[in-house]
């Protein structure tokens, strides 16, 4: 009985015991994980390496020997003709009897197939085996080229990803350190209306100075429920970039003090090309183009393959008569059901190619001139990876000084907001100079946040430009 009630307990507190929730903050780098495993591009990816691992296994197989089996049941309504030639002489031959009226010797006679019954039976099987085949040798290089192509592209994704997601979180990140500030000028806003509005009521103040900043007061209020609205939309583009449910509640760890922008020098270097992934997917590509150069060579080479065939036939005057069978039947002069006889046969086959009608030359002509756009490729593509790098440096130092500039503009205006409310208090500065350092403030603000976030995104694409997105995949992600 007291095992029992401890049973009875046990369950109790399982079911009081809190459900596994599933995991709604986010870090940068858990957002990253996270799209990385459930965005869609990510998945199509990981589907794309898995149909080049089956296309290889695809590729082998084709080494391995063939096997097929086949039965057929025939059955012929109206046999054809036998024809030959009449023949009457001692010295001739002939299929037909001898002194058949009105036939001469040359005649061309027609007669009932006696060589075939009207039902034959056929089952049997096929091997073919490959002994040596140039394209299936290629053929094995250029599929595990494609896997490589396959990697690279998902790599490729990966960046992409990564990019996307980074700039999304940081967008939202911003805005959550923005909407505090706002929440905090509402409250010194709100402060200052309400020491104005009591020093109206005792009469040390004017009414157009509570005005003012009721004002103030009001546009703030609408601005931040503005600003919300467009948090939430940041917040959803970020669950889009990451593949999270849209309806699902979510929000980001981390703060902005967290952030760290360094300089130029410490994000720049030489840059190996190879580093990039799109630089490795034209890679991928020239060594597949490689291989169907290759192979256009050849398959102007012989190519060796084994056959055997191995079955069972049989021949009756109707269907029925194909499924009967009896041992004591002989092969000749039987009289009765009929019998499933067995064949066999095997060999090689050499095949060599001669001429092609000049196809094969002008192919390998074509993949030669695609090998050659190809090249022109890796030109281009490393021009505009120089012009990218420029640009991002030049972006991100120009980012950097609009930072530093707008960060001491904040200050100053949160100083010149402090003193200036100070002298109204005391009396002996104006209502209109706190109004206009309030305004003064707010822009600072928005423009050091905006400064701020762009900063992040130069960053970013500072880090893509180099290559050096990739190395934000963490283990788990893999």
């Amino acid at each position: 009985m007291k095992q029992f009630y401890k049973f009875i307990v046990l369950l109790i507190g399982l079911a009081a015991a809190p459900a596994v929730q599933a995991q709604t903050t986010f870090t940068l780098q858990q957002c990253i994980d996270y799209a990385l495993k459930n965005a869609i591009e990510a998945q199509n990816a990981v589907i794309d390496e898995r149909i080049a691992s089956a296309r290889v296994k695809e590729t082998v197989g084709l080494g391995l020997p063939q096997i097929s089996g086949s039965v057929s049941l025939q059955h012929n309504q109206q046999l054809q003709r036998f024809f030959g030639i009449y023949n009457d002489s001692p010295s001739g031959f002939s299929f037909f009897p001898s002194g058949i009226p009105g036939a001469q010797n040359g005649d061309v006679l027609a007669a009932q197939n006696f060589f075939q019954l009207k039902s034959n039976g056929n089952a049997g099987v096929n091997i073919n085996q490959l002994i040596f085949n140039g394209s299936y040798l290629v053929g094995l290089q250029a599929a595990n080229a494609y896997k490589d192509l396959s990697v690279k592209s998902t790599a490729q994704t990966k960046e992409q990803i990564i990019q996307n997601v980074s700039k999304a979180y940081y967008a939202v990140l911003i805005n959550k350190e923005r909407l505090t500030l706002f929440n905090s000028n509402i409250g010194r806003v709100d402060s200052l209306l309400r020491n104005t509005k009591a020093l109206y009521e005792n009469g040390f103040a004017e009414k157009i100075d509570a005005d003012r900043i009721q004002v103030t007061y009001n546009n703030i209020l609408v601005e931040r429920d503005k600003f919300v609205n467009l948090n939430e939309l940041s917040l959803v583009l970020l669950k889009f970039q990451m593949g999270y449910p849209i309806e699902q509640p979510f929000q980001i760890a981390g703060d902005i003090q967290e952030i760290e922008v360094p300089s130029s020098e410490a994000l720049v270097d030489d840059g190996d090309y190879k580093l990039r992934p799109d630089y490795q997917v034209l890679e991928a590509n020239r060594r597949l183009q490689e291989l169907n150069i290759k192979n256009k060579y050849a398959e102007g080479v012989p190519s060796l393959s084994a056959f055997a065939n191995l079955g069972y036939s049989t021949q009756s005057n109707n269907v029925s008569g194909l499924f009967r069978t009896n041992s004591a039947v002989e092969d000749l002069g039987a009289v009765g059901p009929d019998k499933w006889y067995e064949y066999s046969l095997f060999g090689i086959s050499l095949n060599v190619p001669i001429f092609s009608g000049l196809q094969r030359t002008y192919k390998l002509q074509q993949e030669k001139l695609t090998m050659q756009k190809i090249q022109n490729g890796f030109v281009k593509l490393k021009q505009g990876i120089d012009l990218e790098r420029r640009q991002a440096s030049v972006n991100y130092n120009n980012a950097l000084k609009t930072l530093t500039s707008q960060k001491e503009n904040m200050t100053l205006a949160n100083d010149i907001a402090r003193v200036t409310k100070i002298k109204y208090e005391q009396g002996v500065g104006s209502n209109l100079e706190v109004v206009d350092a309030e305004d003064a403030l707010k822009q600072t603000q928005n423009n050091y946040y905006n400064a701020l976030y762009d900063a992040m995104v130069a960053k970013v694409d500072l880090d893509k430009a180099y290559g050096k997105l990739l190395p934000l995949v963490s283990e788990t992600s893999k």
